[in-house]
């Protein structure tokens, strides 16, 4: 383990300074910041979210959508952050969902064009910042963060992805990111439950 100073410049245990795993920064351990590491995380996000896209293209149906971007970046680039288990991605994604149709309804928004078409309104911005608001909320009570969660729910809940065919199209595209994602990292080792 390599010490790390503290605010102060004073070396590792003298007043409060951190110890922390030199490698941990590292995205893949000892390889991070390689170029080899680099192109392969880009390529792995580019083949989970085009497998994503070409579902979508397939039902004619939104299975790439914003949040899924950020999903992708954390499982190939800090999987060995909590925030990039599977657990997280799955239930906050879900999570968000669920919390950002709840607003949407509980603002009686659901005949409202959404928030880009019709204009910023009260009811959307409610019902966004009480989206993530609350997602944040549960995630962090059940001890599963999962950040890009905070996209998907105002996704949902400014309108943008509001019905109920495109929710489970999400919750399909999320699950389907995060299978290809745990494949991947299964067939290099390079992940944890």
């Amino acid at each position: 383990m390599a010490a790390l100073p503290d605010e102060a410049g004073r070396p590792a245990g003298a007043g409060g300074g951190r110890v922390m795993n030199a490698d941990a920064w590292r995205p893949w351990g000892r390889e991070g910041g390689r170029p080899r590491t680099a192109v392969l995380a880009a390529a792995l996000c580019f083949i989970v979210l085009a497998l994503a896209g070409t579902v979508g293209l397939a039902l004619r149906q939104p299975w790439l959508f914003p949040s899924l971007g950020p999903t992708v970046m954390l499982f190939f680039t800090a999987p060995e952050q909590p925030a990039s288990r599977p657990v997280n991605a799955l239930v906050g994604h879900l999570v968000a969902i669920v919390i950002g149709y709840g607003c949407v309804l509980a603002f009686g928004l659901t005949q409202a064009p959404p928030a880009p078409v019709g204009g910023l309104t009260l009811g959307y911005l409610l019902a966004g910042a009480l989206s993530v608001a609350l997602t944040t909320l549960v995630l962090q009570l059940i001890r599963l963060p999962h950040q890009p969660a905070g996209a998907t729910t105002l996704i949902v809940s400014l309108g943008i992805l509001d019905r109920p065919l495109e929710l489970l199209d999400m919750a399909g595209a999320v699950v389907l990111i995060t299978a290809a994602a745990w494949a991947a990292h299964l067939a290099t080792g390079r992940w944890r439950l």
